[in-house]
């Protein structure tokens, strides 16, 4: 993770994160993990990988309290109790959650190419960060492929090169790969994150625990 002082190399562990840009809770368990490692005094070498809450989502999308109420069975009282805590939530951890009447999920899988691709140029982090806040606060369609590339272009990807891996769908089956290595070995939620390539928390677990991970590797890597 960028900071003004890098931690020493010996202070960064690797965490691999399997998530959906659908997912409010993947980013705010990211977030918990910014906490913990401030926390520990870490920094984290991050690579997302694919995982799609709803690949079967129509092209058009779903309203979010319809599409809760069919997947889980919510009413829309609890539709919105949870939408008013993740917006409390994400105030403390410094992300705005902006969830309205007109809130959609939509279909991800385009938007997993690009990352796979953007891991290629180093700039997959800044994008995934870019397409949760595209999603969830600016309330953007990243299902759509101009919003895509704007919001690649935003992070310093190049335009021209971003539409050429959307319109062929030259990652289109590497990511399926990367979906399935996941679900084969049993990840069924997300987030859902490997510390070290060694331990899996699933869930946004809270920045206690990730921070007690993060000095139980620390402390496995200063003994080895």
């Amino acid at each position: 993770m960028p900071d003004t002082a890098p931690p020493p190399q010996d202070k960064v562990v690797q965490v691999d994160i399997v998530s959906d840009v659908m997912c409010p809770w993947c980013i705010v368990g990211y977030k918990q993990l910014e906490q913990a490692l401030a926390m520990v005094g870490a920094g984290a070498f991050i690579r997302w990988h694919p995982f799609e809450l709803n690949p079967a989502m129509a092209p058009e999308g779903q309203n979010l309290t319809e599409h809760i109420a069919e997947k889980y069975g919510a009413s829309a009282a609890q539709s919105a109790e949870n939408r008013k805590r993740l917006v409390e939530l994400g105030q403390d951890l410094g992300f705005t959650f902006n969830f309205d009447a007109d809130s959609r999920i939509v279909n991800t899988f385009a938007a997993h190419q690009l990352l796979d691709w953007a891991q290629e140029a180093q700039l997959q982090h800044p994008l995934k960060l870019a397409l949760f806040d595209a999603h969830f606060t600016q309330a953007r369609d990243v299902s759509d492929h101009d919003v895509l590339l704007e919001v690649a272009a935003s992070v310093g990807l190049d335009r021209d090169a971003a539409r050429v891996v959307l319109d062929s769908g030259s990652h289109a089956q590497e990511t399926r790969t990367r979906q399935e290595f996941w679900t084969s070995r049993g990840i069924s939620g997300v987030p859902s994150m490997v510390f070290d390539g060694r331990y899996l928390l699933t869930g946004a677990q809270g920045a206690e625990t990730y921070a007690q991970m993060l000095t139980k590797v620390l402390n496995e890597k200063d003994a080895a």
